[in-house]
């Protein structure tokens, strides 16, 4: 079989986007019926009885509505020919009994404008429209129902019976029942073929049934939705519903403000058009089905301007890709929390304006999650282009000044309130996190400059993202402060209760546990090095090695691992946060019993305890060493534990970066 070239696959690509484009428009009318459903209410001031037949409706029209939303493609194809041809079978038999009851076809004439008889008397134009319209609605019907045998002939010759008795002019009452028995026949003939389908249908059901039941019991409830979720490609059936309904809504309001300041001219005033972006940002909030999709068009905003950012910066991390779905979810779960659609309009514009401004500072700090690696990652790789620098501190200065002017709005233009506070609160904390990374990336910076092995660096970025988490910490702690002081003096509600247990879960309470265990490690990592003996000064030079760790020679002093291996302090010390094992021999590199007696061993200051004589254990272990350097390396290192050290070699240059994303 001959390959598939690229015009084929383009032809076949542009095929499949029609269809779904077709197919997600076939499903946003179920959406338009429940939107319509759930804005209406039952009037109470009738009775019972055509209460509960209301509420009954209503429950059918969801249900199938619902039913019909997640039918498959086939299924949803074949649902719209059926009620098509049905729609034009019913636009038939109205179309005979106006013609055949209502229309005076001897009064219809055909003239000019300057009143010369074109046509004769009787009106043949009529009857001939009707003609093409059932000739029309016929095939229509036919084509749609695959009716194939003669029957189809005696349909159309039913449709267009009633018309040749306006044509023959017979009586009235003998059209009247030539209407009747047209009408019967093509709805006996529709029952009949539906009866037919029937079979299909149920065949159908029980095959969808028996699908979703099994991929229940298989991959649970879950995995169910998601699949249902990008099957039917709900998010895209949102956005069409969203924006179509605010399109028709922006086409009535301008008509109406054409008719009230009676001008034909599609241009409005400025006042006029901010009114109607107000009334359209209203109504298009105004149910939970209008949020979801209006969480759906952010969602796509979103995406695309991460992808931008992405691009920008030039990060290929696939983590980074979710902005597009953090930012409708928060946007949501705003909503929800605030009671949006539920509001009046005037307080839902307002506290949509809130929402976004919150939404705002979220996606900005999401931004500086994605720009904050790679801007460690140029400045311990020691990338000297400015043109790869440039991009990341572009974001990250718009990053600091962005919260900078918002907050300056907001504080200009607004008093004091629970909601300031937590926006201006994320702005600065916004802003302390840029300045915590711009520092590091200059101390990194500054370590690859000078190109001279900077001991202290590791402890500086540290101090430094300490400072940064703890004050992370408290903003956690005031903004949970500030939640629950609106929750239970504003506007307290089940869905903020949730979300503050969230906060106080995530942010507080996982932040200080994580803080604590990182300052652990380092503590006990300390400890490990300072049990372990130190060579300092002219016994140095009896070291005929490097560390295996950063292969640079040892200039100011070295520590001796109980297996007797040499390494600079401040590598074993970033190894030893990793793990607890010689890098060479993967020994046990202390005991807990020689931190607790370490009374006699020397410390990173080159102390060493008088009752011991400092030039034995120093000789013996570099006697020990030449030993094992003259020897084969295959009695010491296996072979994993050599293609071990290889890679540590090669990752030489990101093992600070490495480091600080441990301790952070």
């Amino acid at each position: 079989m001959a390959a598939v070239g690229p015009p084929q696959q383009q032809v076949r690509m542009a095929h499949q986007q029609v269809w779904a484009a077709l197919e997600v428009a076939l499903r946003v009318p179920c959406l338009y019926i429940i939107d319509a459903i759930f804005n209406s209410y039952p009037d109470s001031s009738q009775s019972r009885f055509c209460i509960v037949l209301q509420i009954f409706l209503r429950l059918l029209g969801i249900f199938v509505s619902s039913i019909v939303l997640i039918l498959s493609q086939r299924s949803l194809f074949k649902f719209y020919m059926y009620s098509s041809a049905f729609l034009l079978a019913a636009t038939s038999v109205l179309v005979n009994y106006y013609a055949a009851l209502h229309i005076d076809f001897y009064g219809g004439y055909n003239t000019s404008a300057f009143g010369i008889e074109l046509l004769p008397r009787k009106g043949p134009s009529l009857w001939m429209a009707v003609i093409v319209l059932q000739l029309t609605f016929g095939i229509g019907y036919i084509t749609l129902l695959q009716i194939h045998s003669i029957y189809s002939q005696l349909i159309i010759l039913d449709l267009l019976v009633p018309v040749i008795g306006l044509i023959t002019e017979l009586p009235l009452h003998i059209r009247e029942t030539l209407v009747f028995t047209s009408s019967l026949i093509l709805t006996l003939n529709t029952v009949l073929v539906l009866a037919v389908k029937l079979k299909w249908f149920y065949y159908s059901t029980r095959y969808v049934y028996l699908l979703v039941r099994h991929m229940y019991r298989i991959y649970g409830l879950q995995l169910l939705m998601e699949d249902t979720w990008k099957r039917i490609r709900f998010p895209d059936i949102l956005r069409v519903f969203w924006l179509t309904r605010v399109t028709a809504q922006a086409t009535v309001l301008m008509y109406i403000l054409r008719m009230a300041n009676e001008t034909d001219s599609f241009f409005i005033s400025w006042d006029d058009f901010w009114d109607l972006i107000c009334n359209l940002i209203i109504s298009g909030c105004d149910s939970t089905l209008t949020v979801l999709g209006m969480s759906a068009v952010i969602s796509s905003v979103a995406h695309y301007l991460g992808l931008g950012i992405l691009a920008f910066i030039g990060s290929t991390e696939e983590d980074d890709r979710r902005l597009g779905f953090v930012a409708p979810v928060l946007f949501f779960i705003l909503a929800l929390q605030t009671g949006l659609s539920g509001l009046r309009p005037e307080e839902r514009l307002i506290r949509l304006s809130r929402n976004m401004c919150l939404l705002l500072t979220a996606v900005l700090h999401f931004i500086h999650g994605m720009t904050d690696p790679v801007l460690m990652s140029l400045s311990a790789s020691h990338v000297s282009s400015f043109r790869r620098h440039f991009p990341v501190l572009f974001v990250s200065a718009c990053l600091f000044i962005l919260p900078v002017l918002l907050s300056y709005v907001l504080w200009h233009h607004y008093a004091l309130n629970t909601w300031l506070f937590a926006v201006t609160a994320f702005c600065v904390e916004l802003c302390l996190k840029v300045i915590v990374s711009l520092t590091v990336y200059t101390l990194f910076m500054i370590d690859g400059y000078y190109n001279v092995l900077w001991e202290k660096l590791d402890d500086y970025v540290y101090y430094v993202r300490s400072t940064g988490s703890i004050i992370e910490f408290i903003f956690g702690v005031v903004m949970f402060g500030n939640g629950a002081y609106t929750m239970m003096f504003e506007s307290g509600s089940k869905i903020r209760a949730f979300m503050m247990c969230l906060h106080a879960y995530f942010n507080i309470y996982l932040q200080a546990k994580n803080g604590w265990k990182t300052f652990m490690n380092r503590r006990t990592a300390v400890k490990k090095i300072n049990s372990l003996p130190e060579i300092k000064g002219s016994h140095l030079q009896e070291i005929d090695d490097v560390c295996a760790i950063c292969y640079h020679e040892f200039t100011t002093s070295a520590r001796i691992t109980p297996c007797n291996h040499y390494f600079h302090a401040l590598c074993l010390r970033k190894w030893l946060y990793i793990q607890d094992t010689c890098p060479m021999c993967h020994q046990k590199v202390y005991n807990e019993d020689d931190i607790k007696d370490n009374s006699n061993v020397s410390n990173n200051n080159g102390f060493i305890a008088p009752n011991e004589n400092p030039e034995e254990p120093i000789r013996e272990a570099a006697a020990e060493s030449d030993r094992e350097l003259n020897e084969d390396d295959s009695t010491d290192c296996d072979d994993d534990v050599q293609r071990e050290r290889n890679g540590m070699i090669q990752h030489t240059g990101t093992a600070a970066e490495e480091l600080n994303d441990d301790t952070d």
